[in-house]
């Protein structure tokens, strides 16, 4: 190998070198320093047991995909406006793992759905059929969380209150396990708490 192609090779290792370690200081090392002393506040409160396995649901059913939980600073976008909740901060998310941020806005955020929607009827009727409440939404019904169910009710099930025509005639709608634990999960989205912002972002008030 010639020297000047040495020469070359060396700048070019130590510029990819350059910008790994750029790439670390800037995505790892800086929010380590910047969120260490974050608090644990005492709200959000953890979830239960119930929200825990209707977050699973929503993982396993990819609606992070579609969904945000991430209301962005009235500087950068409008989201505060749309009704989204203040901006999230650290503290926000100390009982999520993984954390469901989300990158698509297909569908609104969710931060603080269940301040905007606190009815478990409206919930379940949406995952069935989405249509039924907003004609424009391109959102995927879930037929599939419910049973079609005739004859006499039976202990314990949970019927879905629906709009005049949303389901088939002569039967009744009701919720599985999957659909229940869901909205139990979308129902504890309320980030309504104070939090202080700015250098102590996140830590308790």
């Amino acid at each position: 190998m010639s020297r000047e192609a040495q020469v070359d090779l060396t700048r070019l290792i130590a510029g990819a070198l350059a910008i790994v370690t750029f790439s670390i200081v800037a995505l790892v090392v800086m929010p380590y320093f910047l969120t260490r002393t974050t608090t644990r506040p005492a709200k959000p409160a953890p979830y239960t047991t119930a929200q825990q396995a209707g977050r699973a649901v929503y993982i396993a059913n990819g609606c992070i995909y579609c969904h945000s939980q991430q209301p962005r600073d009235p500087s950068v976008a409008p989201d505060q406006q749309r009704g989204w909740g203040r901006p999230s901060v650290p503290a926000d998310y100390v009982h999520d793992e993984p954390h469901l941020l989300g990158t698509m806005r297909t569908g609104p955020d969710l931060f603080n759905i269940a301040v905007r929607q606190p009815s478990r009827d409206w919930h379940l009727g949406h995952l069935y059929q989405p249509r039924a409440y907003m004609a424009q939404s391109i959102m995927p019904a879930y037929p599939f969380f419910f049973e079609e169910r005739t004859g006499p009710a039976q202990a314990g099930e949970v019927v879905v209150k629906l709009p005049p025509g949303a389901a088939p005639a002569g039967v009744r709608i009701v919720a599985k396990a999957e659909a229940i634990a869901l909205v139990d999960y979308l129902l504890s989205l309320d980030h309504t708490y104070p939090v202080r912002t700015g250098r102590n972002a996140g830590a308790a008030p």
